[in-house]
C-alpha cells in the first residue's frame, strides 16, 4: 500500500474511536506545553538575569576583604581591610582598568518635610556611576576633589518619587540620620537590578562624607573597579591584586582580598538558572514520557479488538508491513497532533504567564523544534511493538478471533 493510502486508513480507524484518540492525544498535549512553559521559564530567567547584571557594568569588578572561618562562622579578616589608599593606588598604577570607586552604606530614614523614606545612602566616588552605568538626568554629579566631604547627594528616581511628590529635587535638602544633605543631580531610571532591588531607590554622597559624618571609619567594604573593555576583566583582576599585595608587602600563600568579575557572577547565576531550568525540563518531561506509555496502551488494545480487521486485510493480500504501518502510522498521528496543539498551547501559556504575572518568559525556536521531533520519535517507540505485534499476527487464527 502507499503511504497516502495508509494514513487515511489510520487516520479512519482513529475517528472512529474519537474519545480514546482525544484521551491519547491529551496525553502528549499536556506534556509538551508543559516542557514548552518550563523551558520558557528557565531561558526567559537566563536572559533576564544576565540583561540586568549586564546593565549594571559588564566590565564591572568587585574587590572585598577576605573571609576566613572561626569556629565555623564566617568572619572578615580584621588584619588586611580596605582603605582609601588602596583607590588611590589602584587608580594610578592600574592599566587594565578605567575606574574605581569605593562603596560604603549606612541604613536610615530620608526625611523631607512630611515625607519620609526608608533607603540606604552609598558613599562612593564619581567614577561609581560609569561603572555600574548610571547616567545624570537633571543637576550635576559631585566632584571627588571639591565636593570631598561636602553635605551633597545625587538620588535616584524612586527617591524623588518618595521625598518630591509635587516638585523639583535640585538645591532642595534631604535629612539623613538628623544630617542634612543638598541634592544636586537627580539620576535617570534604571529600573529593577540582578536580584530584584530597586536600582533606582539609591541616595549618592562622596564616600569621605560616609566616613567622616555617617560610619566613623576609614575601612571601606567594597571597592568598584571597571576594566577597560571585554576580555580584559581577567588581567584587570590580576594587576588589582598585585598592587594590593604589594601595598601591603603580602608574601602569604592565601590572597588578602577576593576580586570578583561581573562576568564571573553572570556565568554562576546563570549556570544554576540552566540547572533549576533542566531539572524543571525533565520533571515535565516525565509527564510526555507518560502521555507515551498512554500511546502504547492505546494501541495495545486497538491491535486486540481489530484482530478479525487484521485478519482480513491480511487475507486479502495486504503484507505484514502495510499492518504494522498502518498502526505505527496511527501511532504517530496521535504523537504528532498532540505535539502541535501542545507547541501552541505551551507558547500561549507562556504569553499569559509573561502578561499577566510580569514574569521573564522566552520561547526558543530550538525548544520548538526539538519538542516536534520528541513527539514523533514517541510515536514512533511507542507505536513501534504493538504495531510489530499486529504485523506477525497469523491470518487464520486473526480470523476466527472472538
Amino acid at each position: 500500500m502507499s503511504p497516502l493510502t495508509l494514513i487515511k486508513i489510520a487516520l479512519k480507524a482513529l475517528l472512529r474511536n474519537r474519545m480514546r484518540t482525544f484521551l491519547s492525544v491529551l496525553g502528549i498535549v499536556i506534556g509538551v506545553a508543559a516542557v514548552i512553559a518550563m523551558v520558557a521559564m528557565g531561558e526567559g530567567s537566563r536572559i533576564s538575569i544576565k540583561e540586568q547584571m549586564t546593565a549594571m557594568g559588564s566590565n564591572a569588578i568587585i574587590i572585598m576583604p577576605n573571609r576566613d572561618r572561626r569556629g565555623g562562622v564566617q568572619q572578615e579578616s580584621t588584619s588586611e581591610l580596605l582603605e582609601e589608599a588602596d583607590i588611590i593606588a589602584i587608580r594610578e598604577n592600574a592599566t587594565y582598568i578605567d575606574g574605581v570607586s569605593p562603596m560604603m552604606t549606612v541604613g536610615g530614614q530620608a526625611i523631607v518635610g512630611n515625607n519620609n523614606s526608608p533607603t540606604t545612602l552609598s558613599g562612593i566616588s564619581a567614577d561609581y556611576l560609569k561603572i555600574r552605568n548610571y547616567e545624570i538626568e537633571d543637576g550635576v554629579m559631585f566632584d571627588d576633589v571639591t565636593d570631598r566631604m561636602s553635605k551633597v547627594c545625587v538620588i535616584g528616581q524612586t527617591v524623588v518619587k518618595n521625598l518630591f511628590p509635587e516638585g523639583d529635587p535640585i538645591g532642595k535638602t534631604i535629612r539623613y540620620r538628623n544630617i542634612p544633605l543638598k541634592v544636586i543631580g537627580t539620576l535617570k531610571a534604571k529600573g529593577s537590578g540582578d536580584f530584584g532591588q530597586d536600582n533606582d531607590d539609591v541616595i549618592f554622597t562622596p564616600y569621605q562624607t560616609v566616613m567622616k559624618r555617617f560610619s566613623a571609619t576609614t575601612n571601606i567594604r567594597q571597592i568598584f573597579a571597571n576594566s577597560i573593555g571585554e576580555g580584559y576583566a581577567e588581567k584587570a583582576t590580576e594587576e588589582i591584586m598585585g598592587i594590593l599585595k604589594e601595598r601591603r608587602s603580602w608574601t602569604k600563600p592565601t590572597d588578602p582580598f577576593r576580586v570578583f568579575t561581573q562576568e564571573e557572577m553572570i556565568q554562576t547565576i546563570t549556570s544554576t538558572s540552566d540547572m533549576i531550568s533542566l531539572v524543571l525540563t525533565i520533571i515535565a518531561g516525565i509527564s510526555l514520557f507518560v502521555g507515551g506509555i498512554g500511546i502504547m496502551n492505546i494501541m495495545y488494545v486497538s491491535v486486540t479488538e481489530r484482530t478479525k480487521e487484521i485478519g482480513l486485510r491480511m487475507a486479502i493480500g495486504a503484507r505484514g508491513k502495510d499492518i504494522m504501518f498502518q498502526f505505527l502510522f496511527e501511532s504517530v498521528i496521535i504523537s504528532l497532533l498532540g505535539g502541535v496543539i501542545g507547541i501552541a498551547l505551551g507558547i500561549a501559556a507562556s504569553e499569559i504567564v509573561k502578561i499577566v504575572f510580569n514574569m521573564p518568559m522566552s520561547v526558543s525556536v530550538t525548544s520548538v523544534i526539538v519538542s516536534f521531533a520528541v513527539c514523533f520519535a514517541t510515536g514512533v517507540f511507542f507505536g513501534w511493538y504493538p504495531a510489530r505485534k499486529a504485523s506477525r499476527l497469523d491470518p487464520i487464527e486473526a480470523l476466527r478471533f472472538e
